[in-house]
């Protein structure tokens, strides 16, 4: 009995490492969102923090609600990105281990 409880200890501390690391990669990460057709583009790093934002200069003139609409449009899906990135990142490091439904990670 000792030793399967050990075994499980091992397990979970070694799972705790691979998420640790995990979640660093992930940070470390980035990706891109654009609406527009990519005339906007949004960097975003994996913690959802906004590194460069482009706008064309063809975008610039009077129309400022649709400027500002594809700034956010462009921002969501560098969001949606992230979460996608993380959730596929946390399926490869969850893989064979038995998690309860709806269990969330902390990330």
């Amino acid at each position: 009995m000792k030793n399967a409880l050990a075994g499980i200890m091992q397990q979970a501390q070694k799972m705790q490492d691979n998420f640790k690391k995990a979640q660093a990669e992930l940070e470390a990460m980035e990706v891109q969102g654009e609406s527009g057709g990519g005339l906007v583009t949004i960097l975003m790093t994996g913690k959802r923090e906004v590194r460069k934002v482009h706008i064309d200069p063809s975008l610039l003139g009077d129309d400022k609600d649709m400027l500002e609409d594809l700034v956010a449009a462009a921002i969501n899906d560098a969001v949606h990105k992230v979460g996608k990135m993380k959730k596929d990142k946390m399926a490869d490091v969850t893989a064979g281990v038995p998690l309860p439904p709806g269990f969330q990670m902390p990330f």
